[in-house]
């Protein structure tokens, strides 16, 4: 028999317990490729859309619920380096029954869609939006989740913004459909008529929540960004100027530091399986050491011993990861386009699936390090005498 098949066989001989190990390195495996994957997003800033190097976004300095009169766009178009701009508005709202959440943005729909080129749209549902005061257009995605097809109202209960009629009931209609840089990357938010939206809303009118900047040389997104904030520095509206992909990651973060969260989530589950796993394999080492004192004297030395048992452990936690991260696989699959409208892009990468196989084979050398060290010094004669 081979070293790997005598490895095979030694694991399985108590096949119940070796399977309930299993069972749980599976899982903590699965929750670190799936919580290390949504951390992912939430920290590099892939959020509701592409981010984009030469694109700034311009928010108020202090909040990002603080809005920025709509004046302010002409003021910037005039900054140096500054190629063009637009703005989009956090609308909030509940749909149906707010079981499934979406973004709202009230844009100006010709330099919105100028203004990003990896959205595509039909050219005349394009010039529908723009003549449409109550228009909207939606991800084609998310209209076949909902199955809305053009010409159809959408009602949108507000909870930030009512109406200056004193409802909180907007209604919109479906004008058209667009799609993100590719079918795989959902742009994931439902776009609104801007003026329809300030024309009719209780209050705030004139403002925004947020301008776009497209440079004229990518190059320079520092220097332009600390103009645009001087611009305002001394004015009732101070703005904070960051990338595209800074502010998304600033904006997705204020539901809390995601990543300490996930951290201290995993950290439980860790500690978990090393003291079950290291449990498991003290009980292995114990029942087999009148068969190790066996291998002594037959002519295995100390280290071969003292790495059949080290193998072991490492072979059973790598194919928990093994597992693990092939259910992982399995499972963003299934919940990866309902994930996409939450939070945005939601993909396992290679190096996260690296990273838990590598913390599997570490957990392994752990695990196993005790029981092969106390094999390595186990003496023959006084292993064969406790039989």
């Amino acid at each position: 028999m081979s070293k790997l098949g005598l490895l095979w066989a030694n694991l399985f001989r108590r096949r119940t317990r070796t399977l309930l190990t299993l069972l749980s390195l599976l899982v903590a495996m699965l929750l670190f490729i799936l919580l290390r994957t949504i951390s992912l997003v939430f920290t590099d800033g892939s959020g509701f859309s592409p981010a984009s190097v030469d694109r700034l976004v311009v928010a108020a300095k202090y909040s990002i619920i603080d809005s920025l009169p709509i004046s302010a766009l002409q003021q910037i178009q005039a900054v140096e380096g500054v190629d063009a701009v637009t703005h989009a508005e956090w609308f909030g709202g509940v749909y149906q029954d707010g079981a499934d959440f979406f973004p709202k943005f009230p844009v100006d729909p010709k330099a919105y869609f100028d203004l990003h080129p990896e959205f595509h749209i039909d050219p005349e549902q394009l010039q529908a939006f723009i003549n449409t005061r109550s228009g909207a257009v939606a991800p084609k995605d998310m209209a076949e989740k909902y199955g809305w097809r053009i010409g159809d109202k959408i009602p949108i209960q507000g909870d930030i913004w009512g109406k200056r009629d004193g409802s909180r009931n907007w209604e919109f209609d479906l004008v058209g459909l667009y799609t993100g840089v590719d079918e795989d990357r959902s742009p994931g938010v439902l776009l609104l008529h801007y003026d329809y939206f300030d024309e009719a809303r209780e209050y705030d009118s004139g403002t925004t929540g947020w301008f776009i900047v497209r440079l004229a040389d990518g190059e320079r997104a520092a220097e332009v960004a600390n103009r645009i904030d001087q611009l305002f520095a001394n004015s009732s509206d101070p703005t904070r100027t960051s990338t595209e992909a800074e502010q998304q990651r600033q904006f997705m973060q204020q539901i809390g530091d995601i990543e300490l969260m996930m951290s201290g989530i995993l950290g439980a589950v860790f500690f978990t399986i090393l003291l079950l796993t290291g449990n498991t394999m003290a009980q292995s080492l114990r029942e087999r050491v009148p068969e190790l004192a066996v291998l002594k004297a037959v002519g295995f030395g100390d280290a071969a011993v003292a790495a059949l048992v080290l193998g072991e452990a490492v072979l059973l936690c790598l194919l928990g990861g093994v597992l693990g991260a092939a259910l992982a696989l399995l499972v963003a699959l299934v919940i990866g386009p309902g994930m996409e409208q939450a939070i945005g892009v939601f993909e396992v990468r290679a190096t996260t699936v690296a990273a838990a196989l590598g913390l599997s084979a570490a957990l392994g050398l752990a695990v196993g390090a005790f029981p092969a060290f106390r094999a390595r010094r186990l003496s023959i004669i006084e292993a064969l005498r406790a039989v």
